[in-house]
């Protein structure tokens, strides 16, 4: 009886260790994703070897030397003058404004909603402050020029007020703009620091502010690298606002007061303009965007290293 009853038992064993039937929904499922992970791969080929062809020839008619050390930029005038630093460095500057308002902003948002806040309040606030990022960039732009700078024109005491076009406008309305972006990645990082960690804390003595600001931020410090980072990679690319606010005169300034063309806007008005394909000129459209691209790309390794850094540390 005993073995019978063993042999029993151990039948649904052997045949639970036989022929599994294929998962044919997990098959299509892991199908699925990887062609979307190759299309990203593919998409960012193509971007490439769509540059690199005009921007080799490009070089081919304009030196190194006269593209990054000269300041005089004015690729559409006769003649034509290719210094690529006045364009940079205002891109930078808007930029440096943006983050200036987003990072600060964002993170003490971020700190409040993954902290202090409470789970009603959380569930309200975050979807209103997620609201901004699907507002349309030419609103946020002709909201820059009709609103902003005038408010700073009127409000301005110290020397001479900004211009019609200026740095500070464009920079302000961007740094609102990529504000959720840096709030609401930075949240979910913090978020998912463990528990335990923050009872650590609460358990040698330390206040609210003290877990927060030395326990959960540094341990959540990989995922809000990574905010920063794209909020830098979306600052520096934004195209509308800063065709708008900031102008399109090629000054090599710092003054936030000023006019200043981006890259990204010289791209956006020289491709739309009239000019001639296969020209200089038309080719330095491609120069450009290679450089951003560039510039792009070595944040982005920069913040990887970063972030598997601090993860390391912090797993």
């Amino acid at each position: 009886m005993a073995s019978a009853k063993g042999s029993a038992i151990s039948r649904p064993t052997v045949r639970g260790l036989g022929i599994v039937r294929p998962r044919y929904g997990e098959l299509a499922i892991r199908t699925v994703l990887l062609a979307c992970a190759f299309v990203s791969v593919l998409t960012t080929f193509g971007i490439v070897a769509s540059l690199v062809g005009p921007t080799i020839e490009f070089f081919q008619a304009v030196s190194l030397r006269e593209f990054f050390l000269t300041t005089d930029w004015a690729p559409t005038f006769t003649p034509a003058r290719f210094g690529v630093i006045p364009i940079v460095v205002g891109t930078l500057s808007v930029t440096f404004w943006a983050l200036l308002i987003a990072v600060p902003f964002g993170l003490g948002a971020a700190i409040y909603l993954s902290e202090y806040a409470r789970p009603r309040a959380r569930r309200t606030l975050k979807p209103i402050l997620e609201v901004l990022e699907g507002i349309p960039t030419i609103a946020y732009g002709f909201f820059a020029v009709t609103f902003v700078t005038p408010l700073l024109r009127e409000l301005w005491f110290a020397g001479e007020p900004p211009a019609i076009f200026n740095v500070l406008s464009a920079g302000l309305v961007m740094g609102v703009m990529i504000l959720p972006t840096v709030a609401s990645l930075s949240e979910d990082a913090m978020s998912a620091v463990p528990r335990g960690l923050r009872e650590g804390g609460y358990a040698l003595g330390g206040s609210k502010l003290q877990v927060s600001t030395r326990v959960v931020v540094p341990a959540a410090l990989s995922g809000i690298v990574a905010s920063f980072v794209l909020g830098f990679s979306r600052a520096i690319g934004e195209t509308v606002v800063v065709l708008l606010a900031a102008g399109a005169i090629a000054n090599l300034t710092l003054d936030p007061r000023e006019s200043v063309q981006t890259m990204t806007a010289f791209i956006a008005a020289t491709g739309s303009g009239d000019i001639a394909t296969g020209t200089i000129t038309y080719k330095t459209i491609f120069a450009v965007g290679s450089l951003l691209f560039t510039i792009t790309f070595i944040v982005n390794l920069i913040s990887i290293w970063l972030v598997r850094r601090y993860r390391q540390v912090y797993s």
